[in-house]
């Protein structure tokens, strides 16, 4: 089951692709928008919001790493990227740019409809209640275990749909470690070790949201041989 009513926006100058992905996912059930390139792509996103991107990397003119990476400077909305590229390295550079995954080209639809549903899922719902939250602090950082959100001071600190997944993982589980191939499954990944490195990618984004020192972490650490661990104050 996707998202009620969830507004896709997707960005492909294939206009055959396009049409087809637009029509596929309007017979699952989601509000879906379409751009044919990163400018037009631009200039919906400045009246709109949406719950996910559907993003293809290949485009004339701005490539969808860079239009991820300026999303990102405004926005932590999801973004899966479609890519023709088969080399690792393409990839990583697109969870580097900010997004939360990637499937090759040619694919299956039924198997873009699981990952769309899979990231939507790990969206941190809202909360109505009231109730005394639960919190980790890291340094002046703080972790509402409850609400799925983290605070600089009175700053809310945006978290992207998979980063918001791992906080939730390790706060789970503080002061012990996970190993990356437990965070994919958890994550809802496949395996394999392509994974485990997109993983590392999503660990050292994070690491520049909690720490002051991203390179050498002293919440989120690396434990050699075990994997990752939160250690909160």
């Amino acid at each position: 089951m996707n998202e009620p009513d969830a507004h896709l926006l997707i960005v492909d100058d294939d206009e055959r692709i396009r049409t087809l992905l637009q029509k596929f996912l309007i017979r699952n059930g989601f509000l879906v928008t379409a751009a044919r390139d990163a400018a037009h792509a631009r200039r919906i996103l400045s009246g709109l919001d949406f719950d996910m991107i559907v993003l293809d990397v290949m485009m004339p003119g701005e490539d969808g790493v860079s239009l991820t990476r300026g999303i990102r400077d405004e926005s932590e909305t999801p973004i899966l990227l479609l890519t023709a590229r088969a080399e690792t390295e393409d990839r990583i550079k697109g969870l580097e740019a900010g997004a939360d995954d990637y499937l090759a080209k040619p694919f299956e639809p039924k198997e873009l409809l699981l990952r769309i549903n899979a990231i939507l899922r790990r969206m941190p719902e809202p909360s109505a209640e009231a109730a005394t939250p639960k919190l980790l602090s890291l340094g002046p950082i703080r972790y509402d275990i409850e609400r799925g959100e983290l605070w600089r001071g009175e700053d809310l600190v945006r978290l992207t749909a998979t980063e918001s997944q791992l906080m939730r993982i390790f706060s789970a589980r503080p002061g012990e470690p996970i190993s990356r191939a437990r965070l994919v499954e958890d994550l809802g990944r496949d395996k394999g070790q392509a994974q485990e490195r997109a993983v590392d990618v999503q660990i050292t984004r994070l690491r520049r949201k909690l720490e002051s020192d991203p390179k050498q972490p002293r919440y989120l650490q690396t434990v050699r041989g075990a994997g990752y661990m939160l250690a909160p104050d």
